[in-house]
């Protein structure tokens, strides 16, 4: 089974500790895309021997603590040059042989990273569903159907799937967050121009955006820094000006919170109850909080596909759809060719409302500092999106694709799963050039800690100045606190790692307990899971901790689910051998309950699965035959209930 690369602070740390070499990892990513690189995430790989090499340069020569990639493996969305390799946009006959690398793709490499090869998006990065290309629709990696999201779908995930540890997107109308809620992990939507868009093929020129995905906040600004620059080339260059350098503290910020009559979830409850909590949460990091209109938002996002912008995605493309029209998708075509309904006089009416309504934004830009909105109102799957892919890309978009016609920054993060299953995400929104102060409230809301001992404006490796503010750092019972409605009885968090994961067979025992997602994390990499067997053939997961010392521990993703004590002693009496409830150490450091497996059962029979990294990714990898209940299974729970062995934890 391929082996999940970690994530980027993983990998430093195992580089300055001399456990891990360009040269080793070079070899770890090349197991991983055996048999995988003409599957739809990849358009094209960068060959092995030119990895090997590019990897052995940068063991002899190169400084890990002087270079802030040093060997850390990434992708590149293929609408971004790379020197000597084809860039297609998605759409085969338009490739060129690329002769320089992008700037920004040149930036990374000279940052010490690690180029493994170009991803999969919507055709001419025009659609936000991962659907649209003639080299496969990739799914999200959380299965079921669920689409990618697009156009970065190849990008996102490469990332969530632990081939690479980044990768560069782009997002003109939500590419670059859209893939990033889907597939559970972070993407950061720059400011326009601090990220050069030179060597980049253009969808709508004026709007677009180089976008970083990565699995945490961390690991994405530390890209986001090695990336940033101007460059001669391109004129939609900006520098970040001085004073926006330093970032603000949490607990000095103003929250928008949006009216609940403007929102839209589309009959999807699970991610309207799942962006309550998490603006419940995001209340008790930030000094205040209050409701603003989203009416100019939304009407400022209608512009770009029912505007004259459409006809600046047709103005770089026209002479080829003319040329060569049976070469696009029918539904890329149908999208560009609406741009011709549009004249100058047109062009100048929409520049000119746009201007109010962004007049209307900044005032509000006076009152509050981030926005806060759901990424996605839901999600659809694959044959969803084919029976209305219009329509349904229209519906993915609706809180993302006004954010570069108004000139605002975005963080894209996880926001835990519905109850069926599906990923929730949130997206923290500010004006131009508040790029790492969104960044250090979207750290504080993923590390339940509260605040980030690191400051995204000054990077990674560089302390934090000045005083924390009181609500940035709450410790983890604080925020626990916050988090629960006012008048329950204290809770604690339960860290779920199998068949009581959201939308499994056995969630329900949760829930009926009371239990609240809170969200999901990862183990410190002190754990090895195993595929325990069972009565009904889908498997028993079980995490056993291996001793501090030993160098084969893995970290294994999880959820926390939050419920209170006396549930937890109702739970504890019904486990039986060989599991039981103790103590696990999450990847921040943090203790919390979890269900762990004795180490004898751990036995020859035991298929060690760790290297997947966790049981939905497991169950992923083989293809696994759905368990009663999940979702995307043919079957349904309808029976009575079966035993704790032969449904696991």
């Amino acid at each position: 089974m391929p082996e999940r690369i970690g994530s980027i602070s993983e990998l430093r740390a195992a580089y300055r500790d001399g456990r891990l070499t360009p040269v080793d990892l070079a070899e770890r990513v090349l197991d991983g895309l055996a048999g995988r690189d003409r599957e739809p995430v990849w358009i094209s790989t960068v060959a092995g021997n030119e990895l090997r090499a590019r990897a052995a340069e940068l063991t002899r020569d190169g400084d890990p603590a002087a270079l802030p990639l040093y060997g850390i493996p990434f992708a590149v969305k293929d609408n971004i040059d790379v020197a000597g390799m084809i860039t297609t946009a998605g759409c085969p006959d338009f490739g060129y042989r690329a002769t320089e690398d992008a700037p920004v793709v040149r930036r990374l490499l000279d940052a010490g990273a690690l180029l493994v090869g170009k991803t999969n998006l919507d055709q001419f990065a025009t659609g936000l569903t991962g659907a649209r290309s003639p080299y496969g629709s990739c799914e999200s990696v959380f299965g079921g159907g669920l689409v990618s999201g697009g156009s970065s779908s190849g990008s996102a995930v490469a990332v969530a799937a632990g081939q690479v540890c980044f990768a560069l997107g782009t997002d003109t109308a939500g590419s670059g967050r859209v893939p990033a809620a889907l597939n559970g992990i972070v993407g950061v939507k720059p400011t326009r121009g601090l990220l050069s868009t030179a060597g980049v093929v253009p969808a709508c020129r004026s709007l677009d955006c180089v976008s970083v995905f990565a699995t945490d906040v961390a690991g994405a600004m530390r890209v986001w820094h090695a990336a940033r620059g101007m460059t001669a080339a391109d004129p939609w260059g900006r520098p970040l000006p001085a004073e926006r350098v330093d970032a603000r503290m949490p607990g000095t910020l103003r929250l928008g919170t949006p009216r609940t009559e403007e929102l839209d979830f589309f009959d999807d409850a699970g991610q309207a109850v799942r962006f309550a909590a998490g603006v419940r949460r995001l209340r008790g990091l930030v000094g205040a909080a209050r409701p603003v209109p989203l009416a100019p938002f939304l009407a400022a996002g209608d512009l770009l596909y029912q505007g004259p912008w459409v006809a600046e995605r047709l103005a770089a493309l026209d002479g080829f759809l003319r040329a060569r029209p049976d070469s696009v998708l029918p539904v890329t075509r149908a999208v560009l060719e609406t741009g011709r309904r549009y004249d100058a006089a047109d062009a100048f009416r929409g520049q000119h409302r746009l201007r109010e309504l962004r007049a209307q934004v900044d005032r509000l830009w006076q009152e509050i500092d981030v926005l806060v909105l759901p990424t996605v109102g839901t999600t659809f799957t694959l044959d969803e999106i084919a029976a209305d892919p219009i329509g349904r890309n229209t519906t993915l978009g609706r809180y993302t694709q006004f954010a570069n016609l108004l000139d605002l920054a975005a963080v894209t993060v996880p926001n835990g799963f519905t109850a069926a299953g599906r990923p929730a995400s949130l997206t923290l929104i500010g004006p131009a050039f508040s790029d790492t102060t969104l960044a250090r409230l979207a750290t504080a809301f993923t590390t339940t800690g509260g605040d980030s001992a690191t400051d995204p404006a000054r990077g990674p490796d560089e302390p934090t100045r000045g005083p924390a503010a009181p609500a940035a750092a709450r410790t983890s019972t604080d925020q626990a606190a916050a988090d629960q409605p006012a008048g329950t009885s204290a809770q604690v968090l339960l860290a779920v790692v199998g068949r009581h994961l959201a939308g499994e067979s056995r969630n329900a025992e949760l829930v009926e307990l009371g239990a609240t997602l809170a969200g999901a994390a990862r183990t410190a990499p002190l754990y090895r899971l195993y595929r325990l067997d069972s009565a009904d053939g889908v498997g028993l997961p079980g995490l056993v901790r291996v001793a501090s010392t030993a160098p084969d521990g893995h970290p294994i993703e999880v959820e926390l689910w939050r419920l209170s004590g006396s549930a937890v002693g109702r739970l504890l009496a019904r486990v039986p051998a060989p599991l039981s409830l103790g103590w696990v150490r999450l990847h921040d450091g943090r203790d919390v309950l979890g269900f762990l497996c004795e180490a004898y059962a751990a036995g020859p029979d035991a298929e060690d699965i760790s290297a997947t990294g966790g049981w939905r990714a497991y169950r992923r990898t083989v293809g696994a035959v759905r368990d009663p209940g999940h979702p995307g299974s043919a079957e349904t729970t309808t029976g009575g209930e079966r035993g704790w062995a032969a449904s696991g934890r």
